[in-house]
């Protein structure tokens, strides 16, 4: 009966980018009991599903079996078996279900069963990829534009094209794009039209090549991609006057990113590195987390004890919070003790930066004093007013901070009046070494740039994973940070123009962005740090292809 079974959703996951995802399809994750999804959009899907969903693996039943057949087999197997058991189950494929026949063999399944489903769209391939490489289908002159996949067309579909001078979308791979390209030209196509092949569309990891019919193979030859191994690599082409060179060039958003496709090493701990990460991917970079510190609860806790009990007494007028760590640690003690935000009631609180004070609105309270110009300790004694036994009721100041903190803000708090209880909330120590590839990756010149937060984060870089290679960019936060950089023997490329991680990230995209210019005024291939170093040439064409 149609009530006895479960519930099936097709999910269209998009051609890579998770940010392509709908608002539909995230809801419909997030309430799935199980999920089959195809290996290319696991990692695109999987972070939206709820805790405890099931997720099966795809896998071949028999190895003489067809891939696609193999395919539906074991998906169907998976899919039915679940929604029999009453089970919600989202069935995520790559692009659109309704451009995939093998989705749409499912759903005959599932109506044959008589178990309901439903259809969340998700961006084809075929549409998403061009947009992302700057080449539209379509404009004002309304010109058609017709689909293709190489591996299923007929000789009639190619004599179509052939007669057409619309714009053509061609699903095929790098090995049998100059096939493709010769089919249309037999068709009638003029081999002087333009194409382009674009691979790993809409992620960091996107290339286009621009060519035309007749000189697509001379120019995958010469820019070393063909031949290869991995020729069997998915490409979107797309040909007609759309995807001209002259168009690209005003129209190439994706792969223009001042820091496209850079791999860049943020070595900080991974809550601090979160919104820095995510700043670096709006710029194209793909980050990668590096933790150097890790923080630990303080040896004796016997003296934050008595200063959390000390702000539920009244034995404070001010605490200040100097890192987004020292807001958690103070939060944890308040859990630990039942207490929550309203325990700051009649207490001004003071944060150094923007972080720290979104850390402490995260927690329910809203900050007094952040500073109006440097983020730092002595951008916050500029605005710390100094202590008046008029207006001010009690002369403490409760200062919950790193074991390593310099002692710039107590010594100026002092300075202005005030008695501080300089306490150790968290210790700060070097974090374990990174794994070897990540440990070779830095020493070998595999990171196209690295981002310096602290002199600590030099120290403790250099001491668990080893000197960053000379091609690779060394931005740095601030003046000190970039001395003890140079000390450890680094050059430093980049400077935050202040004391502030996310301009820092500006900072490197403009070094970024001024070096793509400078590459292209000269008549040069825009190339990564990385693809500088000797032989990195060569295992560029390798992993690209």
């Amino acid at each position: 009966m149609f009530s006895d079974h479960g519930h099936v959703t097709f999910l269209g996951a998009g051609p890579g980018d998770p940010g392509l995802l709908t608002l539909r399809a995230v809801e419909a994750l997030a309430a799935a009991d199980v999920l089959v999804a195809e290996e290319q959009v696991l990692d695109v899907v999987r972070a939206h599903a709820r805790a405890g969903a099931d997720m099966p693996q795809l896998s071949a039943d028999e190895a003489s079996t067809p891939a696609e057949a193999r395919r539906f087999g074991d998906a169907v197997n998976l899919v039915m078996g679940a929604a029999r058991g009453g089970k919600r189950v989202v069935r995520a494929v790559q692009g659109d279900p309704g451009l995939d026949s093998e989705a749409v063999r499912e759903m005959l399944a599932c109506a044959a069963e008589g178990v309901t489903f439903e259809v969340i769209p998700g961006i084809a391939e075929a549409v998403g990829v061009p947009a992302y490489a700057g080449i539209p289908l379509r404009d004002e002159t309304g010109a058609d534009v017709r689909f293709v996949d190489a591996r299923t067309a007929t000789e009639r579909c190619w004599t179509e094209l052939g007669a057409s001078d619309g714009t053509v979308v061609v699903s095929t791979s790098l090995d049998q794009a100059a096939a493709t390209a010769g089919e249309l030209v037999a068709a009638g196509r003029k081999p002087d039209t333009p194409m382009t092949l674009t691979v790993a569309g809409t992620t960091t990891r996107q290339r286009t090549w621009e060519a035309t019919l007749g000189t697509v193979a001379q120019v995958l030859k010469q820019a070393k991609v063909l031949p290869s191994p991995d020729g069997g690599r998915p490409v979107i082409a797309v040909v007609g006057e759309h995807c001209a060179p002259a168009r690209r060039d005003q129209l190439s958003w994706f792969e223009s990113k001042p820091l496209f496709g850079w791999k860049v090493l943020v070595p900080r701990t991974k809550e601090q590195a979160a919104s820095l990460s995510d700043q670096l991917r709006s710029y194209g970079a793909v980050p990668h987390e590096v933790p150097t510190i890790a923080v630990e609860p303080p040896r004796t806790p016997q003296q934050m004890e008595r200063a959390v009990k000390g702000l539920v007494t009244g034995r404070y007028e001010w605490i200040a919070f100097t890192s987004v760590n020292a807001v958690k640690a103070v939060r944890e003690k308040f859990e630990e003790y039942g207490l929550d935000a309203r325990a700051f009631a009649g207490i001004k609180v003071a944060a150094v930066g923007e972080q720290t004070a979104a850390a402490l609105i995260a927690f329910g309270v809203k900050p007094d004093l952040v500073p109006s110009g440097e983020q730092s300790a002595a951008g916050l004694l500029e605005d710390w007013p100094p202590y008046d036994p008029v207006f001010d009721p009690i002369d403490r100041v409760f200062l919950p901070r790193a074991d390593i903190a310099t002692e710039t803000l107590v010594a100026g708090l002092i300075e202005l009046g005030w008695e501080v209880d300089d306490v150790t909330a968290y210790r700060t120590v070097r974090a374990s070494p990174p794994p070897a590839d990540t440990r070779e990756a830095i020493k070998g010149g595999g990171f196209d740039a690295v981002l310096f937060t602290s002199s600590s984060t030099v120290r403790n870089l250099v001491g668990i994973a080893g000197k960053p290679h000379n091609v690779t960019i060394i931005a740095c936060i601030g003046p000190a940070t970039a001395k003890t950089a140079e000390e450890h023997g680094l050059r430093v490329d980049v400077m935050a123009p202040e004391p502030s991680v996310h301009k820092l990230a500006e900072a490197l995209a403009s070094f970024g962005a001024e070096r793509r210019a400078a590459a292209l005024e000269a008549g040069e291939s825009v190339a990564r740090p990385s693809e500088r170093r000797p032989g990195a040439r060569r295992r560029r064409a390798a992993s690209s292809s």
